[in-house]
């Protein structure tokens, strides 16, 4: 296995766990990608939503990639479209180095954590913003992920977000909480989403993951939503080493890699 460290054209950095082509298992020379961002509160990159996670992806045959992006732990705040850069800028590594890096440039994924949920749904749904699109040289489609996989998302930034999220992205700026505020950018053509979160979460609410759910389905956008009844926030893979151990919580990995399966087509 080959363990990659890279700088992004934006500061940010990414760590990626890369299974090495073999002669004897010809049909896996390319894999599809799984790009994790955790969550924090756009405050700093838990470690608990980052190598626990980038396992269990890559047990299950991905290129699996951890970003690690600006947060309010060493930058001013509020952030801005910072984290959104690195996101994207963090999908168009991926898909323009595809060949190098062994992957399906058209099997790439996104999985994001409480904030780096918001940041994952917002590689897809804000990847066209002007702002983005002319800080990168991009254009259309070409940063955009082929699936996102979101747990316990923060979605909104209203009164049902988590405040400190809005705060470290958005500070005070009204119009780009409006923007920021994902639930109102859902636009048919979207990439699918598969999304978990447990009902008592009482950091993100639950309504987040509803919210963002109405929202797709009102716009025809393919998704998978899974609601457990009981967890903390913050469960990650819901086991003992990141220490919320949860037996029933921990489908949403099997949930996901057999959703993942047929959305890109892909099984071990």
């Amino acid at each position: 296995m080959e363990i990659l460290h890279e700088t992004l054209s934006t500061g940010a950095k990414l760590v990626g766990y890369l299974r090495e082509p073999a002669a004897e298992m010809p049909a896996f020379i390319t894999r599809p990608a799984m790009l994790i961002f955790p969550g924090g509160g756009y405050g700093y990159c838990s470690k608990r939503e980052a190598d626990p996670v980038a396992m269990q992806f890559l047990q299950a045959g991905y290129q699996t990639f951890i970003l690690y992006y600006h947060c309010a732990d060493e930058n001013p705040v509020p952030l801005q479209y910072q984290p959104l850069l690195d996101a994207v800028a963090a999908v168009l590594y991926l898909r323009r180095n595809a060949d190098a890096l062994h992957l399906d440039p058209e099997k790439i994924a996104v999985c994001g954590f409480s904030a780096g949920g918001h940041l994952a749904a917002s590689s897809a749904v804000l990847a066209h913003t002007p702002a983005v699109q002319k800080a990168l040289g991009i254009t259309g489609d070409e940063a955009r992920p082929n699936a996102v996989v979101l747990g316990y998302p923060v979605v909104t930034t209203s009164t049902l977000g988590h405040q400190g999220s809005t705060e470290n992205l958005c500070g005070s700026d009204a119009a780009l909480r409006a923007e920021m505020s994902l639930e109102n950018q859902i636009q048919p053509g979207l990439p699918p989403f598969f999304v978990w979160h447990t009902v008592t979460d009482e950091s993100v609410p639950v309504q987040n993951s509803l919210l963002l759910a109405n929202a797709l389905e009102e716009c025809d956008v393919p998704y998978e939503l899974h609601l457990f009844a009981k967890g903390q926030h913050g469960m990650s893979t819901c086991t003992n080493e990141v220490n919320t151990p949860s037996a029933e919580n921990s489908a949403w990995v099997q949930l996901c890699t057999r959703w993942l399966a047929n959305v890109l087509d892909f099984r071990l």
